[in-house]
């Protein structure tokens, strides 16, 4: 693992998870959990994360998913049984463990906006790369050639522009693509949420590979661990750098040894 300047060392964490009260595990979904594909209905994650899930939930760990999709493409695409709590749409949403949904407000004006914007692209025969969310429109070039990204990104730019100006919107870049959304809500938000319900002792990590996750990254920083998760390293907000896949299995597998080894003193 390699260590980034940072706040915490992953040694010290370990340590910490071992004798915290309560274990709090943040984590991304699409390139962090799993490798992005071309088509995002088909990105499952590493064969061996659901199951490390699973058996780190059970051994007591709260594992909350924080992504930009929405929160029930998850329950599918995860694998995780039983599911954990997800905050989807970039913290919109709030799906939780027995079912409930919680989705925050959408201003009537910016929901005006969002729907110009993805008939625009539909006017524009960008029919196939638009993703429809609660509080935002994701234009997705994954898989396409440089040109073809340059000029699906510039009909894009053209056209949002003007309504992000109009409907006081945010434009986001993010890893393959493009999102028009409404203000106010970030990864950010969900984990200074799920700081704000646990006991201050718990042991609180976050993995993210995406620019979308230095909001959350900074939203825990001197408060637990941060692991951005990818294959080339980047400028980040986060503690560690972890490749994947071999670097997060081994950290799943860490973090369960270390609650493991946690009951045993016990």
């Amino acid at each position: 693992m390699k260590a980034l300047e940072r706040q915490i060392s992953y040694g010290s964490f370990l340590d910490r998870l071992r004798s915290a009260s309560a274990r709090v595990l943040l984590l991304d979904y699409d390139g962090t959990l799993a490798p992005f594909s071309a088509d995002r209905n088909l990105a499952f994650p590493y064969p061996e994360v659901p199951d490390l899930l699973a058996r780190i939930m059970a051994e007591g760990t709260r594992v909350v998913l924080i992504s930009g999709r929405p929160a029930r493409e998850l329950l599918l695409l995860s694998g995780v049984h039983p599911h954990p709590e997800i905050w989807g749409s970039h913290g919109l949403e709030r799906l939780k463990p027995d079912g409930s949904y919680e989705l925050g407000v959408l201003p009537h004006d910016q929901q005006m906006g969002l729907l110009m914007a993805a008939t625009s692209l539909r006017t524009d025969g960008l029919e196939r790369q638009i993703e429809l969310k609660p509080g935002g429109v994701a234009v997705h070039w994954r898989g396409l050639t440089a040109q073809e990204i340059e000029d699906i990104k510039s009909r894009v730019l053209q056209r949002w522009i003007p309504l992000r100006d109009e409907y006081s919107l945010s434009l986001l870049d993010f890893d393959g693509g493009l999102e028009l959304r409404v203000l106010g809500k970030n990864k950010g938000d969900a984990v200074n949420t799920v700081l704000n319900e646990i006991h201050p002792d718990s042991a609180v990590a976050y993995l993210g590979d995406d620019q979308t996750d230095e909001d959350a990254f900074r939203a825990l920083k001197g408060k637990g661990l941060t692991a951005l998760v990818r294959s080339q390293s980047r400028p980040t907000a986060a503690d560690v750098w972890l490749q994947p896949p071999q670097e997060l299995i081994q950290f799943f597998q860490e973090w369960l040894d270390a609650q493991e080894k946690s009951y045993d003193a016990h």
